[in-house]
């Protein structure tokens, strides 16, 4: 229990996908004008996350990876090579089920979402929660918590970018930095501040 709490936190503080990793920077920026739409984004990233990682584990370690069909006496093959497209379909599939949910019940964050939410589809982020799960030959409990640890921590971030950028919606800034420019200072500062957390995780 100890262990899938470490890599919780890791993978919610130290390896923080879009300010340690720099990952899904693109709806990051987008969705983080408002609390509202990055509180949104948040859970939506969370929820993605928390379902794809563990369920391409699954995916992966029956079906695809080498020797995954030593069952049917077909240890020999190897399907690793369809990975890739595996998991994006897992990954299509379960924002697709995720919009129909959010605009059923949540109109008004759907709505706020605009074009960004089947964006989410192809947000490296997400995929690459996946290609670490293979990579770091993650457990399917391990899946399932770094799923979630690294959703949480996209919603952390993304939330606290929002919170910023409504308050400084008053704030005299120069001209080259109203608007995105802002955002993207930030985003470094913030990336700096969430730095110390990798330290802190290696200090003996």
């Amino acid at each position: 229990m100890t262990a899938l709490w470490t890599l919780f936190l890791t993978a919610a503080f130290v390896d923080n996908m879009p300010l340690t990793l720099f990952l899904g920077l693109c709806t990051f920026l987008a969705l983080s004008r408002t609390p509202g739409s990055a509180l949104g984004l948040g859970i939506a990233m969370t929820a993605v996350l928390g379902v794809t990682v563990p369920l391409n584990h699954v995916i992966y370690h029956t079906l695809l990876a080498p020797g995954a069909w030593g069952w049917a006496g077909l240890p020999e093959i190897d399907l690793s090579y369809l990975a890739l497209i595996a998991f994006i379909g897992v990954i299509a599939a379960t924002v697709q089920l995720l919009e129909m949910v959010m605009d059923r019940f949540f109109p008004a964050i759907h709505a706020a979402f605009g074009v960004f939410l089947p964006l989410l589809t192809v947000q490296c982020a997400i995929l690459a929660g996946s290609l670490f799960m293979v990579d770091r030959a993650y457990t399917l409990a391990e899946s399932a918590v770094f799923g979630l640890g690294s959703g949480l921590g996209f919603a952390v971030a993304v939330v606290l970018l929002g919170a910023i950028r409504t308050r400084l919606a008053y704030a005299d800034l120069p001209a080259g930095l109203r608007g995105l420019g802002i955002a993207f200072v930030l985003t470094g500062l913030m990336s700096l501040g969430f730095a110390s957390f990798a330290q802190m995780a290696s200090a003996p």
